[in-house]
């Protein structure tokens, strides 16, 4: 077959009705192209950025208008990250104070109280970042809710003891940072302790609490823990948490330095020796011991039987009273209010006092608050004891004189000696640590001696000269606990016991017992102010010592922040 036989015709080609007809130039020469009702009409110039077409809206930009281009997409972050604006040469207000980024020297020399209380006194953000004291064999640490029950535990005990609200957070901050916990907020309470560490700005935080339900008064157990406290914010002794959790429950389990025995004969001594304080003499002296360690038995037969602390402190005090009234209707040549007031000087609650005027001098109104009220609670269940016997001895013709002023007698050697002796027996009730009490004995009689020089020498009012007194033994107990880096308890609470105003509250009582209601009430507005100027007095003298005797070299750890309100509002 020849090829024009192979060769289709010419008719059967395929044709598009579409294909410009024949004199019309094709867009694109040399390839056909399909056209339909849609296309740009001939003649219309149309700009095209390149030869690849292009679909067009009408929601285009018009021709003409600039639209500046996208930024560049940020890597992706956190919401609290530092903004891109910010420099660091021109930092705005809102990161960094006018007066600038404070500086914290975690010195080793300076006491970890001080430097706790000065990191907790700071804003979060301003907080320097811990520094892990303690290693550990993982990468990972210690588990935070572990970390937070041994907080939890040293606080209960510190809190139990007596210690300040103010120097248990820093405790419980010491411990939380010792093991790397960064942004802790440890919170305390007269019964609750509470403390709560958020990992990471966008985490949950995690918190715990414990209830504090029995009190104990043990110096030696309260020392112990301050030293656990000092070994584990001190980077040179390695203590893990378990052997942190050993030595803790030791400290539990520890027995008490002193048996029952020498604390009732203690509580007796120190009755006797407030009698001679205030003028008794040797019958007087023995009288008093006497009924102190009668109160004092049943005060344990009563705490053994379940009762409140509110009838204890009733029923000790009945037997000193009683005591007093009997020598009164026997007609024995011994001034019975002595003996009153001596047994009085065994139960007056000056440590809560002191603590309790401390927290709301540091800001913790909560806390003091509760503990005021339980020393009013004390107080009135001493009123009542007293109260009680002295009622029946005026009805049976118990002739005691409430104009008699015991305080008037000067014999200096021997009050001097009966300080002493009071504040070494206040000290072994309170279960101090035989280190501690020959320089509480010497406080305690220098705090004597600074009272009587300024009141029977310088006939200076007795709420001035306590304050200044109490400033002293305050000033001596802070300056001690930081030599030994330990709490200042030990060296302030058995010194004021000489101070204490026992026979300012006995006159009271007994004035309103023959119903000399007015002289009475004035009489315990006495005691108030004296028990409130002993207080004040401490907690004065224990800042003194931090504000000017400072380590050399820690100035700015030795300090911390306080609300600045000095217009009523």
């Amino acid at each position: 077959m020849t090829d024009a036989e192979d060769r289709k015709p010419q008719s059967d080609e395929a044709r598009s009705a579409f294909r410009p007809p024949s004199g019309v130039a094709s867009p694109v020469d040399g390839e056909a192209s399909t056209t339909s009702e849609f296309a740009i009409p001939d003649g219309l110039s149309v700009p095209r950025p390149g030869t690849e077409s292009e679909t067009t809206s009408e929601f285009a930009l018009p021709e003409g208008l600039d639209v500046p281009p996208a930024p560049p997409a940020e890597a992706e972050g956190s919401a609290f990250s530092t903004p891109s604006t910010y420099s660091a040469w021109n930092a705005p207000p809102a990161f960094t104070p006018p007066s600038g980024m404070p500086a914290v020297n975690l010195m080793k020399d300076v006491p970890w109280q001080d430097r706790m209380r000065a990191m907790l006194r700071m804003p979060v953000a301003e907080r320097p970042a811990p520094e892990k004291t303690q290693r550990h064999d993982d990468d990972t640490g210690p588990a935070v809710p572990r970390v937070l029950d041994l907080t939890l535990r040293i606080g209960e005990l510190l809190l139990a003891g007596g210690e300040g609200a103010e120097d248990v957070e820093a405790a419980m901050f010491a411990v939380c940072r010792s093991y790397g916990l960064d942004r802790c907020e440890p919170n305390v309470t007269f019964t609750l302790l509470s403390i709560s560490h958020q990992p990471s700005l966008v985490e949950d935080p995690v918190t715990a609490s414990r209830t504090v339900r029995r009190r104990g008064t043990d110096y030696t157990r309260l020392a112990a823990v301050f030293q656990l406290v000092d070994d584990l914010s001190d980077p040179e002794t390695q203590i893990s948490l378990e052997e942190a959790y050993r030595r803790l429950a030791e400290i539990r389990r520890n027995r008490h330095p002193y048996p029952t025995w020498v604390l009732t004969l203690a509580s007796g001594l120190l009755a006797g020796a407030a009698s001679l304080l205030v003028g008794g003499d040797v019958i007087v002296f023995f009288a008093a011991m006497v009924g102190a360690m009668l109160g004092d038995r049943l005060a344990w037969l009563c705490a053994g039987r379940g009762l409140p602390e509110f009838y204890q402190f009733a029923v000790a005090a009945m037997p000193p009273a009683a005591i007093g009234i009997a020598l009164t209707l026997a007609h024995v040549d011994a001034v019975a209010s002595a003996v009153i007031t001596g047994g009085l000087f065994a139960l007056l609650p000056g440590r809560a006092l002191v603590a309790g005027v401390q927290d709301g001098l540091t800001g913790f109104y909560i806390t003091a608050s509760a503990r005021l009220l339980e020393v009013m609670y004390f107080f009135v269940g001493i009123v009542v004891g007293v109260l009680v016997v002295l009622y029946f001895g005026v009805q049976l013709g118990a002739k005691l004189n409430p104009d008699a002023a015991l305080a008037g007698t000067q014999r200096p050697v021997l009050q001097i000696i009966a300080s002493m002796l009071l504040s070494l027996t206040f000290a072994i009730l309170l279960q101090q640590e035989r280190s501690t009490v020959l320089a509480v004995t010497l406080n305690g009689g220098v705090a004597w001696s600074v009272y009587g020089a300024m009141h029977y020498a310088g006939d200076i009012s007795p709420v001035a000269s306590t304050a200044v007194a109490a400033g002293l033994v305050g000033l001596f107990g802070q300056l001690m606990s930081r030599y030994r880096f330990a709490s200042a308890l030990p060296y302030t609470t058995a010194a004021i016991g000489p101070l204490l105003p026992g026979s300012a509250t006995y006159f009271g009582l007994l004035a309103i017992a023959q119903n000399e209601v007015d002289r009475g009430l004035v009489s315990l507005s006495k005691a108030v102010a004296l028990a409130m100027a002993i207080a004040i007095g401490v907690h004065l003298g224990s800042e003194i010592s931090r504000l000017f005797l400072k380590v050399p070299g820690a100035a700015s750890a030795a300090g911390r922040r306080a609300a600045k309100r000095t217009r009523g509002f």
